[in-house]
């Protein structure tokens, strides 16, 4: 893939990862439950080890795509501007990689309740992706001691 592709905006770092399962076991595996997207990011991403922005992929079927994605050296509270930089260059990907819909998972070592700059984090990703008509699927929160579904209503 061309790293080109992605062209994140500074502060933030961009690297492409490898997925921890293989692609072709997760190829089969649709994610049509919240429960199944909080397994696979279990399971890809885990607990948390630093501070980072994880974006993973949806086709039109549920399936994940075979690209994974850490944002590194994240703000702790976002701007509009942050926020809707990095929302316009998910859009660009999903374009250029035929995704339907996206997964944010925001890593951070700390407790599994959100705090106040998580929060503001997961409410303006989500802002944002309604805004410029991005499909957001789910956002999850991977803490010290595991991961979890953020539903909406975890407004600190």
């Amino acid at each position: 893939m061309d790293r080109t592709l992605i062209s994140w905006c500074s502060p933030t770092r961009t690297m492409l990862a490898p997925m921890a399962i293989p692609y072709e076991e997760s190829a089969l595996l649709p994610l049509t439950s919240d429960h199944d997207i909080e397994r696979r990011v279990a399971d890809l991403i885990g607990r948390a080890n630093s501070r980072q922005l994880w974006l993973l992929f949806l086709d039109e079927f549920e399936l994940q795509l075979p690209i994974l994605i850490p944002i590194e050296g994240l703000p702790s509270e976002p701007t509009d501007d942050e926020s809707s930089r990095v929302v316009e260059r998910v859009r660009e990907v999903m374009a250029q990689i035929g995704a339907s819909a996206v997964i944010f998972v925001l890593e951070r070592y700390g407790p599994s309740t959100l705090s106040a700059h998580d929060d503001a984090w997961v409410r303006s990703l989500r802002k944002e992706c309604a805004e410029q008509a991005v499909t957001l699927r789910a956002q999850l929160l991977s803490h010290r001691t595991g991961v979890r579904l953020l539903d909406g209503y975890d407004a600190n």
